[in-house]
């Protein structure tokens, strides 16, 4: 076995718990093709070898489904022998969990091969594949992710549907107050807990604003020009964000559409592009942005639909896409216009920057995040044109965006474009994962089943 030299070293360890005594268990996890952190609580004594040694895990729950099923199609689990991976720590995210407990820390891992290669289905290695594209052009991404969630009663309906987290009086929410600071009294402990938290894990968390839905949040991380590190922060930010709930009795959930009259819950990625030098391609005094930024809009315009199945990688995914809900449902870019899926916003010249809309909240950082700049790269290396700029309702114009979670996933499949940025077996076996996944949730004979049609037919 052989230790990678990106491994987070075993002398960070020491530090870390000379800062901080009194640290007994320690979360290891990864994130998976399907999005979901996995992997291994740790006492005490176990913290060293995790860092000399790293930790052996199944290769197959990279490709498990969301519910943590097998899937079998992928050819890792019988045909592969249910081989171990080993994963090592990533440097820069150990730190302390403070919902978990005064005694609790974590660590993200990244998964390797036993020969020290980077595992291709780690999620990281997508994005860093992509990454070196930027790289070897002399160039370099500087992105930012925003997260939309919202806070819900911790525990089910009767009917096992969801409800809004209660005021301090026991009510709930009585309407919706966008922008509003009365959300920010009412959940006051909660987000003072919940950046408390960030501050412990060295997350650059920002400012939180109530968001269109009753009980909805949006919070922003800072731009960094460090992408892989940029999306380390946005899964940490989630677990963050739902272990501080469940510690005042709530959930958060960054479910796309948990409630159907209300506006989804998004992941807002912003990216520029940084020469050599450290400055802005896109830069421009004009608020359209430069040729640079336009051939940016032209690649990312075009990888669109080829990539939605990242974007919108659920089921309730697709339930966000309406008109009239700040979801985009059609394609086209624009300038302060958030009707739009490729956004341009209103700024100084030198902060000229590309802000990419459709994804949902439940998206995979890492995947989205590489599916953005594979298009993003591709236009600007091409000279893509970006298309006439939509002004006003972009609900109204455009070319309508696929909306339909079987036709995403097939157009995925035809993508040679991402299947090349990513590396081939990558894009194979999320598309796999993706079409277990429809079989199963399609089986599934619904209460909707049987309030129309049982009695109909």
């Amino acid at each position: 076995m052989k230790r990678p030299p990106s491994a987070a070293p075993v002398e960070a360890l020491a530090a870390f718990l000379a800062a901080n005594p009194g640290i007994e268990f320690l979360d290891l996890y990864f994130t998976n093709l399907s999005g979901v952190p996995r992997g291994k609580r740790l006492r005490a004594h176990e913290f060293v070898a995790a860092f000399e040694q790293g930790r052996f895990l199944p290769g197959s729950v990279l490709v498990v489904d969301i519910t943590g099923l097998d899937v079998e199609e992928s050819g890792m689990v019988w045909e592969d022998g249910d081989a171990d991976r080993v994963a090592w720590p990533v440097p820069g995210t150990l730190a302390r969990a403070p919902w978990l407990g005064e005694d609790s820390a974590e660590v993200m891992l990244a998964m390797h091969e036993l020969d020290g290669r980077a595992c291709d289905l780690d999620p990281r290695t997508v994005l860093a594949n992509v990454l070196r594209r930027f790289s070897a052009d002399g160039l370099t991404p500087v992105v930012a992710c925003e997260l939309e969630f919202y806070l819900i009663e911790a525990r089910r309906a009767r009917d096992g549907g969801i409800r809004h987290a209660r005021t301090p009086d026991g009510r709930p929410p009585p309407h919706r107050q966008v922008y509003g600071l009365d959300g920010h009294d009412l959940d006051g402990a909660y987000l003072r807990d919940l950046w408390a938290a960030c501050d412990a894990l060295g997350l650059p968390s920002g400012a939180a604003i109530s968001e269109y839905g009753m009980g909805q949040y949006e919070m922003t991380l800072a731009h960094k020009p460090d992408a892989l590190a940029a999306c380390d922060d946005a899964v940490r930010f989630k677990r963050a964000a739902k272990g501080v709930a469940a510690r005042h009795g709530l959930a958060a959930t960054f479910m796309a559409k948990p409630f159907p009259d209300l506006s989804g819950s998004g992941l807002h990625i912003h990216v520029s592009v940084n020469d050599e030098k450290g400055r802005n391609i896109f830069a421009s005094a004009d608020p359209a942005g430069n040729a640079a930024l336009g051939h940016a809009i032209g690649g990312a315009a075009m990888l669109m639909p080829e990539s939605i199945l990242v974007f919108a990688p659920n089921a309730n995914s697709y339930r966000r896409f309406r008109p009239n809900s700040y979801a985009p449902v059609r394609a086209g870019w624009g300038v302060n216009n958030r009707t739009v899926p490729l956004r341009v916003p209103a700024g100084p010249a030198a902060s000229r920057h590309l802000e990419h809309r459709l994804s949902g909240a439940d998206a995979n950082p890492y995947l989205a995040m590489a599916a953005v700049l594979a298009g993003i790269h591709h236009g600007l290396t091409h000279d893509i044109a970006p298309g006439p700029m939509v002004s006003g309702d972009g609900y109204a114009a455009g070319e309508r965006l696929p909306t339909d979670w079987a036709h995403a996933t097939a157009l995925f499949e035809g993508s040679r474009l991402l299947a090349d940025y990513w590396g081939g077996r990558a894009a194979e076996l999320f598309a796999t994962i993706k079409r277990v996944e429809q079989e199963r949730y399609n089986a599934v004979v619904t209460p909707l089943d049987y309030d129309w049609v049982l009695r109909s037919a």
